[in-house]
């Protein structure tokens, strides 16, 4: 029964990490020897696995849970990516100088595997197919880094704003997300989110309570998105 049990719990993880992207399908043997050499944690929220400007030799995977990536400059907190699962972070600690170019974060309880530097190198001369994506991976993320700075520099605030509250909404109701969590979404101050918060709240499209944005004129809010 012990070892029909250990063998259930390992096609499980072996899973796990054929859902990712980076190691799709992969044959047998190699999902077991990344599973047998990589190490699996729980982490609480608020963890921070790395900063920028830190070396590294190890890639993460998101099997549970939510991992924020971004930058900081003063006040103003960029982020980069919110990673679910199944997902991967820490790549450029597998490429090049080794270095994190950006921080990481649980922002929930999260599971997560570490794959070390070495076991990565042994993988991609076995199958060069990682490697390809990897580096899709890593071209992927800079785009779409590129897009976000272009939507932050060129972009009305308001547009922005009504963009990100239909996408999290659920219902009628944006909950759980602060001034300043929007503010950092949007890559702005605080106080700039607030403004634009106002305008939506006194033009009647939404009421802002604690903690919860209630949209009261979806159509209006979505002509404010495409402006």
């Amino acid at each position: 029964m012990a070892k029909q049990t250990l063998r259930t719990e390992s096609l499980t993880e072996a899973a796990a990490i054929s859902a990712v992207e980076l190691f799709r399908d992969l044959p047998a043997p190699c999902l077991e020897m990344i599973r047998e050499k990589s190490e699996v944690r729980e982490f609480a929220a608020g963890y921070v696995f790395f900063q920028p400007g830190e070396s590294g030799q190890v890639l993460f995977l998101l099997e549970r849970g939510h991992v924020q990536t971004f930058r900081t400059s003063g006040r103003k907190k960029l982020i980069v990516a919110e990673l679910k699962p199944p997902a991967v972070f820490g790549e450029m600690g597998c490429v090049g100088q080794c270095m994190y170019h950006c921080a990481a974060q649980t922002t929930e309880a999260s599971r997560i595997r570490m794959i070390s530097r070495q076991d990565m190198d042994a993988l991609l001369d076995q199958h060069p197919q990682i490697t390809r994506r990897l580096l899709d991976l890593v071209s992927e993320r800079f785009v779409h880094m590129l897009l976000d700075l272009e939507a932050t520099s060129f972009h009305p605030l308001i547009p922005r704003l009504a963009r990100l509250l239909l996408e999290n909404a659920e219902g009628d109701c944006v909950c759980n997300m602060t001034h300043r969590e929007i503010a950092e979404r949007l890559r702005v101050y605080r106080e700039s989110a607030t403004t634009a918060l106002g305008e939506l709240k006194r033009a009647g499209i939404l009421t802002i309570e604690r903690r919860q944005i209630r949209i009261l004129d979806h159509a209006r809010l979505e002509r404010a998105a495409r402006e």
